[in-house]
């Protein structure tokens, strides 16, 4: 529960679920304060995690293993990476591969010489290998094939890159994979959540992304000093910071969201609750609109260097650009109006798409920490403790609940078979999440409960005149309904547990759901690869460890201006 500060005048509510909810709105959000990467290093620099390398023995060819350890207030966690020497021909973004350039764990604690032999035959085989409950994630990575070479040769010449060139691509390496909660033997979550830093999500597989970012720029030095020992250059400390991790994914990401009600109910409620506390505020702080204008500039900089291949990534950059300078000239009036981030919000709804309304909510919330950052603790959920279904709720109310809940899902023509194009099925080879064409009859028994709008609208047909007084008497007779009743009486209970878009329509598109998701890791540099899979950058421009004493780096996901 988001408890709201005490406040005599008139708050501002949060925006409606009708309004938030929707899958175009959900593919336009950015990162905020609140996204867990921002989370992660607030903490390691607030606490002051120490940083060490314990082991790097990496032969010349960059293979090898290294040690790579945080430690904090209570305990230590340490990264053990394997780098092997990997054929070109062989180097695959694909859940499929077998093969990487390297392959991670996240330990708990200080792994023993008989911790990392043992790890040694495991980790680089990954899902065909098994972890125990000492190791807390399981992941891989794979270089860039337009970076890594160039950035070795570079380096092992004694120059350093180009920086426009480092920022065509933003990162060495990219992940394929970063598995956490229980996967393949590792630690699951509720073993680690009651641990303060582990008690927001997603906190482990971030810490493991961030050290991977350490020791990905150690190894392209280290390969050249190896190469070039007399003439070798470590890289330029803003030249490593503009490097981040990359990641690819795909379809296996989609479905979190509706899989997961309670928990993204309070990822997208923490994020409306701030906006609203901000919009609350009754005057601007001595130089609030001189940060929120300077904020935007380093956004606009983040914004122009991308370059997307894909044609409707290219527009949406293309339509924020143009956001981007009408909200510029906005700033420049710095209205003294009452509640002027209020006024700037209404005028920004009136005026930007959605790609710069989300924008502006991104910077909106940087201006006060002291009433956004606390929010955090609010985004971890306890979801078995609403699985259990209200047998004894009565078949009207489920009906009221579902009109007032899915009024969207009752107005499409579930009979249009464009409504009902696509379904979502489970590959048998990766035991992935994949969405195929409902015209393929092979799939039809292999259909997932993910499209919640249609299952909700075909119960309420079906009920319209139902004799079984409660939902008990009627599930008895009607199992098959149980996955959707369950949702309607969880989203009865959550503003935001319910995506109210249509998830199998022809006009879906999937990596909306995706890019929802990674805005809140703190993703940056949104570039779809087609409608189901899209490359990301993590961590970038952020500070290394060695760096966390030099300033203030609250706001390192802005770019400073490039050189």
């Amino acid at each position: 529960m988001l408890h709201r500060p005490d406040n005599k005048a008139r708050e501002v509510a949060r925006r409606p679920a009708h309004q938030v909810m929707t899958l175009p709105r959900l593919g336009a959000f950015h990162q905020t304060r609140l996204s867990f990467m921002r989370v992660l290093l607030r903490r390691l620099i607030a606490e002051n995690w120490r940083f060490e390398v314990t082991t790097f023995d990496i032969d010349a060819s960059g293979v090898g293993h290294a040690v790579y350890t945080m430690h904090g207030p209570e305990r230590s966690y340490s990264l053990i990476a394997f780098a092997h020497d990997l054929p070109d021909d062989q180097r695959s973004d694909r859940v499929i591969a077998t093969a990487w350039d390297a392959t991670f764990t996240l330990f708990d604690g200080l792994p023993s010489p008989s911790d990392v032999a043992r790890l040694s035959a495991q980790v680089p085989v990954q899902e065909q290998g098994r972890v125990s409950q000492s190791e807390l994630s399981l992941s891989r990575a794979n270089r860039s094939t337009r970076l890594w070479d160039y950035v070795l040769e570079c380096l092992a010449a004694g120059t350093q890159p180009d920086a426009q060139r480092l920022d065509e691509v933003g990162y060495l390496m990219r992940t394929t994979a970063v598995y956490g909660s229980g996967k393949f033997g590792a630690a699951d979550r509720a073993s680690l959540e009651q641990r303060p830093e582990f008690r927001e999500p997603f906190q482990v597989e971030m810490l493991n992304v961030y050290l991977i970012r350490c020791f990905v720029v150690d190894l392209v030095e280290h390969m050249a000093r190896a190469r070039a020992p007399e003439r070798a250059v470590a890289l330029a400390p803003d030249l490593r910071r503009r490097l981040g991790i990359g990641n690819s994914t795909g379809l296996g990401m989609a479905p979190f969201l509706l899989n997961h009600q309670v928990l993204i109910n309070n990822w997208i409620a923490a994020r409306e609750e701030a906006l609203a506390r901000i919009r609350t505020l009754p005057a601007a702080k001595d130089g609030d609109w001189a940060k929120l204008s300077q904020l935007a500039e380093r956004l606009t900089i983040s914004v122009n260097a991308q370059r997307p291949d894909d044609p409707r990534q290219a527009a949406k950059l293309a339509e924020l650009r143009k956001d981007l300078q009408k909200l510029a000239a906005r700033l420049e009036t710095r209205s003294d109006v009452a509640r002027p981030w209020d006024n700037l919000w209404h005028w920004a709804e009136g005026v930007l798409g959605l790609e710069g309304q989300e924008s502006l909510l991104t910077l909106l919330l940087e201006l006060r920490p002291d009433l956004v950052d606390q929010l955090a603790v609010d985004m971890s959920a306890d979801e078995s403790a609403m699985a259990r279904i209200d047998g004894r709720m009565s078949m009207s109310a489920l009906r009221r609940l579902i009109e007032n809940r899915y009024a969207w899902a009752l107005k499409i023509d579930w009979s249009d078979a464009a409504e009902q194009a696509r379904l979502w099925y489970v590959s048998a080879a990766k035991s992935e999440p994949r969405l195929g064409d409902r015209a393929d009859a092979d799939l039809a028994n292999f259909e997932q409960a993910l499209a919640p709008g249609r299952d909700a609208a075909q119960l309420y047909r079906e009920t319209e005149a139902c004799e079984a007084e409660n939902v008990g008497q009627y599930l008895m007779e009607r199992p098959k309904h149980r996955h959707i009743v369950r949702r309607i009486q969880i989203a009865a209970c959550l503003p935001y547990g319910e995506i109210e878009s249509n998830t199998v329509s022809a006009q879906m598109v999937p990596i909306d759901l995706l890019r929802a998701k990674l805005s809140f890791f703190g993703a940056t540099a949104f570039d779809p690869r087609s409608d189901r899979w899209l490359r990301i950058n993590m961590f970038q421009n952020a500070p290394f460890p060695v760096e966390w004493p030099n300033r203030d780096w609250d706001d390192w996901v802005y770019p400073q201006a490039r050189a």
